[in-house]
């Protein structure tokens, strides 16, 4: 990722905008077994605190990391019971990057995030209408599915 995706220009924007990346080689200790670290490239989205809400393990072209760091983001607020924060992110993963690996999950938790923000099961119901329409081998359209006897 060196080579391709980290020098891409909406990368490092991105990066500079949103993130404070630290690079660890695989190795490195503690850090390495701290976060579990078997392979590069792993990218870990963590909050303030140092708690991990995110993880991709494997090399991701520039216009996957992007939405797969703004997904990381987003997990970060939803875990921190800031739904409105997330619902934001989320959202813009999906206007931004709808074809993207991350949208199938962006939806979910999308749609779970309504829900606990809401109490309404409307939003759940929806997230696995759009899921079954857009991306029905999805994984994650196979976990919303409960949702569609709601």
């Amino acid at each position: 990722m060196d080579a391709v995706t980290y020098p891409h220009s909406s990368v490092v924007e991105f990066m500079q905008k949103y993130m404070v990346p630290l690079k660890v080689a695989f190795d490195a200790q503690p850090l390495a077994t701290d976060f579990n670290i078997k392979w590069t490239p792993t990218l870990i989205t963590l909050d303030p605190a140092g708690k991990e809400h995110h993880r991709t393990i494997g090399f991701l072209s520039p216009p996957e990391l992007i939405p797969s760091l703004m997904l990381g983001m987003a997990k970060c607020q939803f875990d921190s019971e800031q739904m409105k924060e997330a619902i934001s992110l989320l959202e813009k993963v999906l206007a931004e990057f709808p074809r993207s690996d991350s949208a199938p999950e962006a939806i979910y938790l999308l749609g779970v995030s309504r829900y606990k923000l809401t109490h309404d099961a409307k939003p759940l119901k929806e997230a696995y209408a759009r899921l079954q329409s857009e991306y029905p081998s999805s994984e994650w359209t196979k976990r919303a599915s409960p949702y569609r006897l709601l």
